[in-house]
């Protein structure tokens, strides 16, 4: 375990995966206009996309954790960069909408595993007062996928078809796969691995089913808005598309912010970074329903919402892993990732739900501080309900583990 001030290359590695699954999950918001013209479907059909993506990461995090979780660390995180890799040159590939959301779905497989196995790894490499940092720095990879790959796949769609972003994020998933076969350690030495009954008994733990579900429903507030974000900027703000790349670049750098200031706040004090990260998340997206109709605080507040959004990364996933226990986190870790992308696709679902009835665009960010209040509200109960249970050293479980 490192326990020196500089973090380990190996998780800059997997900070490297990050980017790439980031990229490929976000970039279709910037493509929506395009592949809805290509195809011939509507715009809320083409923003189902995501919603399918989402619910594939959903169903496989969980799945795939218990069918690989024998498997070493290091050599199910490079299966999954393979896997992402063909997924995406099967989007680049697709002659119809029909057989896009397959290779969607397809590429969606490997993202909760590699995120929720990454995060287990990612903390194990660091000194127990800097794992939710680890976390942090894992999910930079996110992070810089919104601030570059997103706005670059845009721009790649715009100039020369939607098809070449595809083409351009397999050949990151190829570049990612090397670098983790490279620089990831091997697994050390370990006991036996825990059979997957008992790993689901970290099921039974009201607490870790409480994270799941602020996790769920803060998120769901984040993409009801930000599924549409192509949409709302050229059709309430009034901007160009071209305009779109670049408004994108003030949100992914707002995420940059976000997710590091949320993990340095969440090692120094979880719990009030985690009920103050989604307050402020519930507030920016109330208050978006207004910015939203002058350009330059349009701008302004696309930056707020990612900062807010991605504040709240690390403590949620360090909630959960928190309230698991040892044998049960690598698949705690992961149903949490999967719980950000069923909140992913019920927040696409429902903005498309609102645009396709009376409400419209302009309704979808008050639509989604609603979701997000739920979540906070979820987040205090549990709280709460923390100080009426017998506790448990989480910490110090996770840093056994």
């Amino acid at each position: 375990m490192n326990t020196q001030n500089r973090l380990p290359i190996a998780l800059y590695a997997l900070t490297a995966g990050a980017f790439g699954i980031g990229t490929t999950e976000f970039v279709i918001m910037g493509l929506l206009l395009q592949v809805s013209a290509d195809l011939g479907v509507s715009i809320a059909a083409a923003g189902l996309l995501i919603s399918g993506y989402a619910l594939g990461v959903f169903v496989g995090a969980p799945l795939l954790t218990a069918a690989t979780g024998r498997l070493p660390r290091k050599t199910l995180l490079v299966a999954l960069m393979i896997v992402f890799t063909l997924g995406n040159l099967a989007c680049a590939l697709a002659p119809n909408y029909e057989l896009l959301m397959a290779a969607r779905v397809l590429t969606s497989l490997a993202h909760g595993s590699f995120f929720g196995v990454g995060a287990v790894v990612a903390t194990s490499l660091v000194a127990p007062d800097r794992k939710a940092s680890a976390i942090s720095i894992l999910f930079t990879g996110l992070t810089a996928a919104t601030l570059l790959g997103v706005p670059a796949g845009a721009w790649l769609g715009l100039q020369y078809g939607w098809r070449t972003t595809f083409w351009a994020v397999a050949a990151l998933g190829v570049l990612a796969t090397l670098v983790i076969a490279r620089l990831v350690p091997a697994d050390r030495p370990a006991a036996a691995a825990a059979s997957f009954a008992d790993e689901l008994k970290v099921l039974a733990r009201p607490q870790v089913l409480l994270g799941l579900l602020m996790t769920v429903l803060g998120y769901a507030g984040v993409f009801v808005v930000f599924t549409y974000i192509q949409p709302m900027l050229t059709r309430i703000s009034g901007f160009a598309e071209a305009a779109v790349s670049p408004i994108l670049l003030v949100f992914g750098l707002g995420f940059i912010v976000g997710n590091l200031v949320g993990g340095r706040l969440a090692d120094r004090r979880l719990v009030p970074t985690l009920l103050g990260t989604l307050a402020l998340l519930a507030l920016v997206l109330g208050v978006m329903s207004f910015a939203m109709q002058i350009a330059w605080s349009a701008v302004l507040f696309t930056g707020l919402l990612g900062a807010a959004a991605f504040a709240t990364v690390a403590p949620l996933q360090m909630r959960v892993l928190q309230q698991a226990e040892g044998a049960g986190q690598s698949l705690a870790s992961s149903l949490n990732i999967a719980a950000f992308n069923l909140g992913n696709a019920i927040g696409a679902a429902l903005g498309a739900r609102v645009i396709d009835s009376a409400l419209g665009l302009g309704a979808l960010p008050w639509v989604a501080a609603l979701l997000t209040l739920a979540g906070l509200a979820v987040a205090v109960f549990s709280v709460r309900l923390d100080r009426r249970m017998p506790r448990h050293d989480g910490a110090a479980c996770l840093a056994a583990s």
